[in-house]
């Protein structure tokens, strides 16, 4: 979940920084105030496209930091765990931002490109109200969260396993048929490098050893004589080594030891000095016996080196790629020479490969229809109750071309939507309202609760059109949605705010003359004044003050 955000001369903010809670936390302010502008600086620590104009007026940069807590096994510690980025749970994105220079992106504190950042941020934060944020507005994601309902996910993990193992099968039995016509020059071909290889025989490992020894034959001379110069100064000098000064200091400690015991206890630490530096010593001359001067083993090192770089070079690839290289020439030779007995292999192993995949993707379509029946339902009746009479929500099943599959079975998945009645069901990417689809998005998000991997959703211009009664179920299914992920809510409604467990002001400032944004967390009396405020307006009321604390007081838990 997000935990922290830090934001430094962004638009008309000079500098905001803000903690966040788990459960549902709301911001509001008056009209015009900003409270767009967190979600906008979020997007950019996230990845979002930027432009120097975000950069506040007088300034040359801007700085974005946002800062998540995250469980080990979450889909986004995976992924940084894969580009070794993880750092114990905790995940940092920062973006800054300055004029007439390309934006940087950091992941704990390593620089990364934009893309990287992007990908991070879509398993963090999920935006509702923005069509370009959305992530149930591509079809992947909408696939993804039917098979969450229908618990799918773990045989299209396995249906995705053997779709690439056919992919992998076809693509060697393509190569096979391909090399018909020019089988005898391949052949001959792959046996000279094959043998090339295994004369050189390169084993895996070996070339960091054959380096650490080269760097130490290479310098030996100057090893042992640096050696036995510490080796002098330490011990073996007749006058001034290290040993006969420290021998002579402590003695004369010990000595001066009986005037104050004080000095005893650097006795002690000389001494154990001492037989440190002895240790030392012993193990510099056991060094000098061992160090290796031997031009001819230097000679056949530097040689096989050139030999093994050579070789790389002609196979365009790193030396340590070389064994298996080797290994992969020897399938393919294989393949070639035994091509009738393969090919057949091949075709069976495929075919065992295409019913297995076929049996368990049928299987899956199956699932998929009856779980598409009950989404269909509970989210149309979710929409209904969200201001949306009549709404009609389908998770359509488009069957691919006969005889093709793909890594997640026989169909795509595409979220068909009408708000209204009498309207024709189209795309979630079709619905024109951002009210509409941020309400269409909260109800599908309320029904799949408990299965969705992002850990931080976001909903602006919920509660657009709407109010009453409805915008009190509005705010009663968010504070719901918040207690199995985090939610951050911009609303202009009362009955919303008052759902939040965290509360958050914006506010516009004159500070010499210049237009700041400015947001701060609502104490219990602070948010008594501020819901009033949205119910009343200006003038604020004994009643109306009462009605707002009402509307706190009566806030189920999540």
């Amino acid at each position: 979940m997000l935990s922290q955000l830090y934001i430094r001369d962004f638009a008309i903010v000079h500098k905001l920084e803000l903690s966040f809670a788990p459960g549902l936390t709301v911001l509001t302010g008056e009209t015009g105030a900003g409270k767009s502008i967190l979600i906008d600086a979020l997007a950019l620590a996230l990845g979002e496209r930027a432009e120097s104009g975000v950069i506040r007026h007088g300034c040359e940069r801007t700085e974005i930091s946002a800062q998540f807590d995250l469980p080990t096994q979450a889909d986004a510690s995976v992924w940084l765990q894969t580009h070794d980025l993880f750092a114990e749970q905790e995940c940092i994105l920062r973006r800054v931002i300055e004029r007439d220079k390309p934006s940087k992106g950091f992941i704990n504190g390593r620089p990364v490109a934009m893309q990287m950042l992007r990908e991070l941020g879509e398993l963090l934060v999920d935006f509702h109200g923005q069509h370009e944020h959305q992530s149930l507005l591509k079809r992947a994601a909408q696939r993804q969260a039917l098979d969450a309902y229908a618990g799918l996910s773990a045989d299209v993990a396995v249906l995705a396993a053997h779709c690439q193992e056919i992919h992998s099968l076809q693509s060697r039995l393509d190569a096979l048929r391909q090399q018909t016509n020019d089988r005898a020059a391949r052949i001959d071909l792959l046996r000279y490098q094959i043998q090339e290889l295994q004369t050189l025989g390169l084993k895996s490992g070996e070339m960091p050893q054959l380096e650490e020894e080269h760097a130490r034959l290479a310098n030996g001379a100057e090893l042992l004589q640096g050696v036995q110069t510490i080796s002098h100064a330490l011990y073996d000098a007749d006058e001034g080594a290290v040993t006969q000064i420290l021998a002579q200091t402590i003695n004369k400690l010990e000595n001066l030891s009986e005037y104050d015991a004080k000095l005893g206890g650097l006795t002690q630490l000389l001494s154990e000095a001492a037989i440190q530096i002895d240790e030392a010593a012993a193990q510099l001359h056991h060094y000098q016996d061992t160090v290796e001067l031997d031009p001819q083993r230097l000679q056949w090192i530097d040689q096989r080196l050139a030999a093994v770089h050579e070789l790389a070079r002609k196979h365009r690839a790193r030396p340590e790629e070389l064994p298996g290289i080797l290994d992969r020439l020897i399938n393919e030779l294989s393949d070639i020479e035994n091509f009738d007995s393969n090919m057949d292999k091949l075709e069976k192993q495929i075919e065992t490969m295409r019913a297995a995949y076929m049996k368990l993707a049928q299987a899956i379509s199956q699932k998929r229809k009856q779980a598409a029946s009950h989404l269909a339902e509970d989210v149309s009746k979710q929409m209904q109750r969200l201001g949306m009479p009549g709404g009609r929500f389908e998770a359509s099943l488009i069957p691919l071309n006969p005889g093709e599959i793909s890594m997640y079975g026989l169909e795509q998945t595409e979220f068909v939507v009408s708000a209204n009645p009498g309207q024709p069901l189209k795309p979630l990417n079709k619905v024109a309202s951002g009210g509409e689809l941020s309400r269409i998005s909260l109800a599908l998000q309320v029904v799949t609760a408990g299965l969705g991997q992002i850990p931080t959703l976001i909903f602006d211009e919920v509660d657009v059109g709407i109010g009453g009664g409805v915008a009190e179920i509005v705010g009663q299914q968010l504070h719901t949605l918040s207690g199995a992920r985090q939610v951050l809510c911009i609303t202009h409604l009362a009955q919303v705010a008052a759902q939040g467990d965290q509360h958050l002001q914006v506010s516009k400032l004159n500070q010499s003359g210049t237009a700041v944004t400015h947001i701060r967390p609502l104490a219990k009396k602070e948010r008594v004044m501020e819901i009033a405020r949205m119910i009343g307006g200006i003038e604020i009321s004994q009643q109306t003050l009462a009605h707002a604390e009402e509307m706190l007081t009566h806030v189920p838990a999540a």
